[in-house]
């Protein structure tokens, strides 16, 4: 609600790509000592944000998160300034490096998938689940359709 309000009263109410971000904060925060999560984190990220069309520019994401940060935590000091500060650029460092290319990537496997037919479309969809299912086994909890239903996903 703090991060809302801020947002609002700074002028970036309007900039609706600020909740993808505020949404996937706390999974960013939770996994900044897994440099492989943290970097599956900003991938999700940036899919995500890729969606929204005009500029998105991270660093307003910044100044309204350390904005609420000050308000909500009595004891803040430079020390959480600097720690949060850090955690954010490399953040907004993987992000930028991600920008722009969901889109690119969409359409080079729009033009794979067109060149297919429907035989190959069909090894493609059981190879995937196949291997999804052998790396994450849980996933088998989550994806409980027919085949059918899992091919047309």
């Amino acid at each position: 609600e703090m991060f809302m309000f801020n947002s609002a009263v700074m002028g970036f109410g309007n900039h609706v790509w600020m909740n993808e971000v505020l949404g996937s904060f706390d999974t960013i925060v939770l996994n900044v000592s897994n440099s492989y999560r943290l970097q599956e984190e900003c991938d999700v990220l940036s899919l995500r944000l890729a969606k929204y069309k005009g500029t998105i520019n991270l660093s307003e994401y910044k100044a309204v998160m350390l904005a609420s940060l000050r308000s909500l935590v009595k004891d803040w000091g430079s020390q959480h300034e600097v720690a949060w500060s850090w955690l954010w650029e490399n953040v907004e460092r993987m992000l930028k490096a991600l920008m722009g290319k969901p889109a690119a990537q969409q359409k080079a496997l729009t033009m794979m998938y067109s060149t297919l037919d429907e035989s190959s479309l069909m090894v493609i969809r059981k190879e995937v689940y196949q291997q999804f299912f052998a790396l994450a086994p849980a996933g088998q909890d989550y994806f409980k359709q027919s085949t059918t239903r899992l091919y047309f996903i």
